[in-house]
């Protein structure tokens, strides 16, 4: 058997407050040495940061850890439930459980959650089956969460009431282990969060260009803009700027990959290409021909050449049927002055766009999360196609929107469905504390 726990967590969380998580994982583990003295401290608890080392295929053996620790504990939160890789996690073990009841007849409650933060209200349906608070837990954490408690008193008694349940219920689970999986792959498996959302019919079919700026291997691609160096690196990177992927772990082989999909399903082509010198005359021809525009840009490339004289030309320029998105990478500093470095940068070479990315229907979109690339991505192409719509009819459009009865701020493109959670990824664009804000 593995060891008594796998720990299931949110990065996000991790980089919001990791000296928090931290802390968690270690008093879980001391308080379930101290009710399980004949335990050693390699079985007690599994986590990623803790076990995987430079070269190690971390996908194999996050599989064989989901499919032999004997139970998992899931730190609930919104982030928790807007992470592909944590829903196939859980629904991995949560298949091993059920799977072991059907073959015994023993039920064990061996997936056991913990309320890191209070979750959104939509949950899927296996989800909300599993309680996740019990008498004796207190009233704070039911209501505020574990991460509540830590913030108020690192060490105090609410806080220490709630690691001994979770370390009784490891413990229990433990000495009843459910059978191990003989194999899983968690790349194959189809969690059930994030719960997906509508998707939004095609409006319009057409061309959409797409430019990319972002990072290389060493020397490679036209730009040989090399890979960050430091503690950060931006993401992951390849031979070419469109194998850059800035979300870990990569749902697709890059981020371009997932937006020519996501497009695609729209009922859209798209075309790909570099930045270059010639970014203002690609998309001015792109205008000129009806086709709308997409720059995706790597915020650690963005002030690096060729890419910044490109960038900052287009940004003196007027291109009301290009959009941009500049991702917050999952690698990215949470805080700090590097954060501040970072998107300073990214500041300094779009200053006009910088000022309006918070207005009504805005193109210019910073600091996109994981879990808002394709609704953003889906929305800033609506966006512009609407523009160039208006272009092609003569019509102010103020006027048209007014026309349908829509707001200032309104897309008149109808079905276009966004989710609503989790809260914490609508201020992603406008960070508290951050400088640049």
């Amino acid at each position: 058997m593995g060891p008594y726990f796998f720990f299931s967590y949110a990065r996000r969380d991790h980089l919001a407050g990791g000296a928090f998580v931290d802390q968690f994982f270690a008093d879980l583990k001391d308080e379930l040495a101290r009710i399980e003295p004949t335990a050693g401290p390699a079985e007690l608890g599994y986590r990623d940061t803790e076990r995987l080392r430079v070269g190690d295929d971390w996908e194999q053996q996050l599989s064989g850890m989901v499919a032999s620790c004997r139970s998992m504990v899931a730190l609930y939160s919104p982030a928790y439930f807007a992470s592909l890789y944590c829903g196939k996690e859980w629904t991995a073990f949560h298949e091993r459980v059920r799977r072991h009841r059907e073959l015994t007849g023993e039920a064990v409650p061996a997936l056991i959650p913990v309320l890191w933060e209070p979750p959104p209200g939509r949950l899927p349906a296996e989800v909300s089956r599993i309680q996740y608070v019990q008498h004796g837990m207190g009233e704070a954490y039911a209501t505020g969460g574990l991460r509540g408690l830590l913030r108020a008193a690192p060490h105090g008694p609410d806080y220490q009431r709630v690691v001994r349940v979770i370390a009784e219920r490891v413990r229990d689970a433990a000495r009843r282990p459910v059978q191990p999986l003989p194999a899983l792959d968690l790349g194959a498996v189809e969690g059930c969060f994030p719960l997906p959302a509508a998707e939004p019919p095609p409006t319009r079919t057409g061309l959409v260009r797409l430019f990319v700026a972002a990072g290389t291997t060493a020397g490679a691609g036209a730009a040989g803009v090399p890979v960050p160096d430091g503690p950060y690196r931006g993401g992951w990177y390849g031979a070419e700027p469109w194998d850059w992927a800035p979300y870990h772990p990569p749902t697709l082989p890059s981020l371009v990959a997932r937006a020519q999909q996501v497009i695609t399903r729209a009922g859209h082509t798209t075309t790909l290409a570099e930045v270059g010198p010639g970014l203002a005359a690609d998309l001015d021809r792109a205008r000129e021909h009806n086709q709308v525009s997409v720059v995706l840009v790597d915020p650690w490339a963005a002030d690096a050449e060729p890419y910044r004289q490109a960038l900052r030309e287009f940004d003196d320029q007027n291109h009301p049927v290009t959009g941009v998105l500049v991702p917050a990478g999952t690698d990215d500093p949470p805080e700090g002055p590097a954060r501040a470095r970072l998107w300073g940068g990214v500041r300094a070479v779009f200053p006009r766009n910088w000022l309006h990315r918070s207005g009504p229907e805005p193109l210019f979109r910073v600091r996109v999360p994981r879990e808002q690339f394709e609704c953003e991505l889906i929305q800033t192409v609506t966006v512009a196609q609407n523009r160039l719509l208006d272009e092609e009819d003569g019509t102010d459009p103020a006027a048209a929107r007014a026309s349908f009865g829509l707001g200032p701020g309104a897309v008149a493109i109808p079905g276009l469905t966004i989710p609503s959670w989790p809260s914490a990824a609508s201020g992603s664009h406008f960070d508290e504390g951050d400088p640049e804000r």
